[in-house]
């Protein structure tokens, strides 16, 4: 299957949208979330404690939905989720791919020391998933 890049280049040019997890029932679990395109592969931040994280530890399907500020022009990007380990060192591994989403968000923070302290206390860990499928509105 090919996707449309269009798409793609929509979701590339933005930065947050609202994931999509499964809940044990089936039914959806949707969280605002902040999110970094790289080459192709989508990571978002996440604690270890939230639904969403435990939704796909029994479930990798993952959809994220991105709109234009307008809300007319949308895209969906659905695909299999992976997670990191949970973050246990600062220069641990995760530590290390949530540095490089945090600069796909937000550029250089002011103190790269602390940020990376807050990660282990945060229990953070990456969810990453490249498009399997997308579909949406995107102006031709």
């Amino acid at each position: 299957m090919t996707l449309d890049l269009r798409m793609l280049e929509f979701v590339a040019g933005n930065r947050a949208g609202v994931l999509a997890t499964l809940k044990r029932d089936g039914r959806p679990q949707l969280s605002n979330v902040g999110y970094a395109w790289d080459d192709g592969l989508i990571r978002v931040s996440v604690t270890d404690a939230r639904a969403k994280t435990g939704n796909l530890r029994r479930d990798p399907r993952v959809t994220l939905h991105v709109t234009s500020r307008d809300f007319w022009t949308w895209v969906a990007v659905e695909g299999t989720a992976e997670l990191t380990p949970v973050a246990a060192d600062p220069h641990d591994a995760t530590v290390e791919e949530l540095v490089a989403y945090y600069r796909g968000v937000s550029g250089e923070h002011p103190d790269w020391d602390e940020y990376r302290a807050a990660m282990v206390a945060d229990r953070r860990l990456v969810v990453r998933f490249r498009p399997e499928h997308a579909y949406g509105q995107v102006p031709s």
